[in-house]
């Protein structure tokens, strides 16, 4: 039976990704739309192109925004340097929110260590990589473990990784498709890992609705992370699986205004009722 004892308003994650094309301007704008709706966090992600990239792949010619060019040039144009990101410290610090960023490599996260948060991010690319894994639970901080892409047997040698150096974690529900089809989300996750974890859950959420993941958060994710946008036709792999502001207004007033709804659970017989009554009641 589905008991809902208590909600309490989670942490919100506004996953900005890449979705700022390298354009520092629209990430401003990105980070004040997760502001204006009551967002704790902005989240990038950072990565050392040189790492991440097989020979392979860099000199694939592909189409952009910018003409054709090579898959090295692209991702060199949306990928952020120092300069920019000292900006977006600034930014967020400037209208009283926070940021950080996923890693996808060991030099992108002593990259980040510079900015000092609070709290990281593992990548469901990242999850496998035992060495990366290593490295960020070392640092003991809050981790947000995105498990998309994983087997059972994937996120539990995660988590044991991160029980060993006693680094506090996040469990975050994902699939990685983008956008995700409503009928494979599978939220029972949450509760599954709530259950042979004994940890803290949360949503990562790649479909393009909203009620989803409103589910997520009754099932126990005290975190939500989701991609936005300012346009979801803008070019770029995850914007068709973000939210725009519509539904991040729609999104944040509902987080905000449900807990009410609850109330103590006892019934009551209210005063504008006992009016009421009277009116219907004929034969009182």
């Amino acid at each position: 039976m589905f008991k809902i004892k208590k909600l309490k308003i989670p942490t919100l994650i506004a996953e900005i990704g890449i979705n700022h094309n390298g354009d520092l301007n629209e990430a401003k704008k990105l980070i004040d739309l997760a502001k204006k709706y009551n967002f704790d966090y902005v989240k990038f992600q950072k990565r050392d192109l040189n790492i991440v990239i097989p020979d392979s792949h860099k000199m694939i010619k592909r189409e952009t925004p910018w003409g054709i060019m090579t898959y090295i040039d692209y991702k060199k144009k949306i990928e952020f340097t120092k300069k920019q990101y000292d900006e977006i410290d600034k930014y967020c610090k400037k209208i009283n929110i926070k940021w950080f960023a996923s890693a996808w490599d060991i030099n992108s996260q002593k990259f980040l260590k510079k900015y000092k948060s609070r709290v990281n991010k593992i990548a469901s690319a990242m999850i496998t990589n035992k060495k990366f894994i290593e490295f960020v639970a070392k640092e003991r901080k809050k981790t947000f473990i995105s498990t998309g892409m994983a087997s059972l047997k994937n996120v539990t040698e995660a988590v044991n990784i991160f029980r060993k150096y006693k680094c506090p974690y996040v469990l975050m529900h994902c699939v990685s498709t983008y956008p995700c089809p409503e009928e494979e989300l599978n939220l029972n996750i949450i509760k599954f890992y709530q259950k042979k974890f004994r940890c803290e859950t949360g949503y990562s959420g790649h479909e393009s609705s909203v009620s989803p993941t409103i589910l997520a958060w009754f099932l126990g994710a005290s975190v939500i992370e989701r991609h936005i946008t300012l346009n979801r036709s803008n070019w770029g792999t995850d914007q068709a699986a973000s939210l725009s502001e519509e539904g991040l207004k729609y999104l944040s007033s509902t987080l905000f205004k449900l807990p009410a709804c609850l109330g103590d659970g006892k019934k009551i017989f209210t005063t504008k009722e006992k009016k009421l009554s009277k009116k219907f009641r004929y034969w009182l």
